[in-house]
């Protein structure tokens, strides 16, 4: 016998020739493709080699990356490589390995360049008036490519169903997620008939059901991603366990799978049913979970299965289409590891209102269905109304089973970190488990022009009454003000308190409006109806540049998470419950004092803040019914600088022409200034009014006072703005100590 680990002998030597037993290594493999799985990682496929040498048998893979030479080991395909730096294009190749060593190398893979993830590069709620014939919905999400699923729901004409069309069985064809029958395909452009690199372009079906004339419709665009969202496509063999391959890139949350040729229910596979593979639930029926047989499912990272006859999923020469959602999969965010989706389940309090669910992201977008009990499936966003409310019941509620109307119910709360139920048993009776799908809310990424975070308008003739074409995903928050002649308080709105606003004079608690105010993706309607006299600053969330949190007191010392992901040099906090005047915090002052929204000077010691400095996740709270009192509701708006984009900082007076530079490159176009060291009002200028060489209209935030138009106060200066010599002490004092935001 061969003699591997001594002398071989020279009889020894021509046996194992004749024999194939001398030692060698496996051939090369052929390379499959490399696919960007995250933001530093790439998954490489491929094909064993057809000789795996002596000893027979292959061990392993090693797939190397180039350049870097990062590499991934393994059994099997596919193979992941982590540590990528994003931005860099790679090559990949493979080499197998068996007992004598690692044979040679495959080919090189196509070229593959990881980037970061955002989720509104994925996911899109847009809303749209439709128009009787076609229009197209550009929502910067890109089908063409990347492919992708689009669900649309007329909200306001009863009778119309839930269309769904998606890339993978290609445009016209739709499927209704509250029927059980076969998909339709009008051809023409029926249905969705074009999927586009920035949206899709629509027409209705059968004239009915999607973008009839006048009617207001949501849209909601899922692109297909790793660790976030998946669609495939398969034939039905009529065996009890075919396994279909996904590229989802994780363990999936829940499926739902549908026939498309045929009559068929809708089956979900969720991770929080009783035993997730043994049960599922239907999209299109009210119907409780079931137990369909044991292992129906056999979801992993890369597989699921069909089945027939448990689960009616996999009948003989049927087609079917599978969507497939993520489960706090990490790919997202600059370092590859936030995530985007999360699936999971509460137990209803029975209208208690103390169950808070924690995402670790605040929501934008949540499916809610009773796994326990008959109840519908519930469809809420926060662009058609899902505030945080106290308790009002202002949640704009669609049903995915059934053809009614929206309606307004108290459903949930959003948070900061999740949702929390409220004091409504919709979605929350008491003995019942639901189960959610939630999407995190964005944009994810740091903003490099401010026109499409902040804009300063002044009032249109028709709604929306505050508007800009910079805006195309919808705002979040807006101060509104009297102007030119009209004395008023200004008021201060957010999507995330739907219909409640605040004033930023005086000590009012929350006042209501009749209805949501944000339903437009270009800005927000004025809720006393349309009138000339008015403008609007218009802010969009967005990281390091502004922030809102809504939360409830609790009357000792605590913490608070936000998502400005980055530190809070400006918070301003206003108790929506009760009469208080606000609580301003500047980095400038410290956490040992606070402003009011009056003129009056710092206040300070404070124990607002907790003695304790925000950091970029939390913010610390004290006592006083201004900040934290138990039971009290609040809003806190936060803003840090961002470069280009925003800057709060302060200066020292000088009484003589003094330019602030901010770091802009074309001058400021919102200035808010605040005295700190004596008396003050809090000024605001912006360009939608006026910073010109000349005379600049202010407004005084603390007062319901007209605004004034005969002074120069201030002048356009590219890196920030200027304050001129003529200035007052309240702006420019010599040795005045003041504080600012300004925004280019």
């Amino acid at each position: 016998m061969p003699n591997f680990n001594g002398i071989w002998t020279a009889d020894q030597q021509l046996q194992a020739l004749g024999s194939s037993t001398w030692p060698s290594l496996p051939g090369a493999p052929t390379i499959g493709t490399a696919t960007v799985a995250s933001s530093t990682s790439v998954s490489v496929t491929f094909t064993a080699p057809s000789s795996t040498g002596y000893p027979a048998g292959i061990t392993g893979y090693i797939v190397t990356s180039s350049p870097g030479g990062l590499t991934g080991t393994g059994a099997s395909s596919p193979i992941s490589v982590t540590g990528l730096t994003t931005d860099t294009a790679y090559t990949f190749t493979v080499r197998a390995i068996n007992a004598t060593g690692t044979g040679p190398s495959s080919a090189a893979s196509n070229s593959v360049t990881p980037v970061n993830n955002f989720v509104e590069d994925v996911f899109s709620t847009y809303l749209y008036t439709g128009t009787g014939t076609t229009q197209t919905i550009t929502n910067g999400i890109d089908l063409s490519t990347k492919g992708g699923l689009v669900w649309q729901k007329d909200r306001v004409s009863a009778g119309q169903s839930h269309i769904l069309c998606d890339t993978a069985r290609g445009v016209n064809s739709f499927l209704r997620s509250d029927l059980t029958s076969a998909a339709g395909n009008n051809g023409g452009t029926d249905a969705v008939y074009a999927f586009n690199s920035n949206g899709f372009s629509t027409g209705t079906v059968n004239g009915t059901s999607i973008n009839l004339s006048g009617d207001a419709t949501v849209s909601w665009t899922f692109r297909k991603q790793p660790k976030f969202f998946d669609i495939v496509t398969y034939t039905g063999d009529g065996n009890t366990n075919q396994v279909i391959s996904h590229n989802l890139g994780s363990v999936p949350g829940c499926i739902i799978v549908k026939a498309s040729n045929d009559v068929n229910g809708w089956y979900v596979y969720h991770r929080s049913l009783t035993t997730p593979n043994n049960y599922a639930l239907g999209l299109s029926s009210t119907g409780a979970e079931s137990n369909k047989s044991s292992n129906v499912w056999d979801v992993t990272s890369t597989t699921f299965q069909a089945n027939q006859p448990s689960l009616d999923s996999n009948k003989n020469g049927i087609n079917y289409v599978a969507y497939l959602f993520a489960h706090d999969a990490g790919g997202f965010g600059l370092t590859g590891t936030d995530n985007v989706i999360s699936c999971g389940s509460y137990a209803g309090d029975g209208g208690a209102g103390t169950t808070s669910i924690n995402l670790g992201f605040e929501p934008q977008w949540v499916l809610v269905k009773d796994r326990t009990s008959t109840d519908n499936w519930v469809l809420i966003d926060n662009m058609r109304g899902f505030a945080n409310e106290s308790n009002t019941a202002n949640d704009a509620r669609l049903q995915a089973n059934t053809t009614n109307v929206e309606s307004l119910i108290g459903a949930l709360d959003p948070t900061a970190t999740g949702f929390k139920t409220t004091l409504y048993t919709n979605i929350n009776t008491s003995g019942r488990t639901y189960i959610y799908v939630a999407i995190r809310r964005g944009p994810m990424k740091v903003p490099t022009d401010a026109t499409k975070v902040f804009n300063p308008v002044l009032a249109a003739a028709t709604n929306p009454a505050y508007r800009s074409s910079n805006f195309t995903s919808g705002i979040d928050s807006a101060i509104e003000y009297y102007s030119p002649g009209s004395a008023g308080y200004p008021r201060w709105s957010s999507r995330l308190t739907g219909t409640g606003l605040v004033r930023t004079e005086g000590a009012n608690a929350e006042s209501g409006v009749a209805s949501s105010i944000f339903t437009y993706m270009n800005g927000y309607s004025n809720q006393d109806g349309l009138d000339p006299d008015r403008g609007a600053f218009m802010f969009k969330r967005a990281p390091s540049f502004f922030d809102q949190v809504a939360y409830t007191g609790t009357g000792s010392a605590t913490t608070l998470t936000h998502n400005l992901a980055a530190v809070p040099e400006l918070i301003l906090i206003k108790s929506r419950s009760d009469a208080e005047y606000w609580a301003i915090y500047s980095q400038t002052v410290g956490n040992n004092g606070h402003l009011i929204n009056t003129n009056n000077p710092v206040d300070s010691p404070s124990g607002f803040w907790n003695t304790t400095t925000p950091t970029s996740s939390v913010i610390s709270l004290g006592t006083g019914n201004r900040v934290n009192g138990s039971t009290k509701t609040y809003i806190a708006f936060l803003f840090a600088t961002c470069a280009g984009v925003s800057k709060v900082g302060s200066y020292t007076g000088t009484a003589t022409t003094k330019q602030v530079n901010c770091g802009f490159a074309a001058g400021a176009r919102f200035v808010l200034i605040k005295r700190t060291d004596s008396t003050g009002d809090w000024y605001v200028w912006d360009t939608a009014r006026g910073i010109v060489a000349g005379n600049d209209r202010y407004l005084l935030l603390n007062s319901t006072a007209i605004e004034v138009t005969n002074t120069d106060y201030i002048d356009t200066y590219s890196a920030g703005f200027e304050l001129s010599s003529t200035a007052p002490a309240e702006l420019n004092a010599s040795g005045g100590s003041y504080i600012f935001l300004a925004i280019a």
